[in-house]
């Protein structure tokens, strides 16, 4: 059942893919169904990033939500580091932080970990079990949790609920 599912998201997420990288025309749409079962039939057991996913009501309102709440952080801590760069003092304290989080998936903690390190001013340098190090632009505090309020549960809760 779990491959199933798993050919099931990436036949959905490859077609989607696909109707963005193209116009909506019926010969493209065609071409691009083809193509993408083909696909989802040689690497639909490859694709367990997708196994992970809770496919439920609730889960597919928190990605949508997950998305706006990332490119929120996106944009602040993309102005937070131009104002450190344009500040005639350069306000800076960089350092490593030790962070910690709750979530079990590993695709969820892969999620966790690339969202953290898209977000301008840190950088995810390394994980270990439930614990991540991030390099953090200005590190605030040396205290795990308050680091990990800080940067991950902004993430955290929505993505607990997309992977479980």
């Amino acid at each position: 059942m779990k491959i199933f599912k798993q050919g099931i998201l990436l036949l959905l997420f490859l077609l989607l893919f696909w109707v963005l990288l193209t116009s909506i025309d019926s010969q493209e749409l065609i071409a691009g169904g083809v193509i993408v079962i083909l696909l989802t039939l040689v690497f639909s057991r490859k694709a367990a990033v997708f196994g992970d996913f809770q496919i439920t009501f609730k889960s597919l309102i928190y990605s949508i939500a997950y998305i706006f709440v990332f490119l929120a952080a996106l944009v602040r801590s993309n102005l937070d580091v131009a104002f450190r760069v344009l500040s005639p003092k350069l306000p800076i304290n960089p350092g490593i932080v030790k962070v910690k989080t709750s979530l079990n998936s590993k695709t969820g903690r892969l999620v966790l970990a690339n969202s953290i390190t898209l977000t301008p001013g840190t950088l995810t340098v390394e994980t270990k079990g439930d614990h991540f190090y991030i390099h953090w632009i200005d590190v605030s505090t040396q205290d795990v949790d308050l680091a990990s309020q800080e940067i991950v549960s902004k993430f955290e809760k929505y993505l607990e609920v997309m992977f479980g």
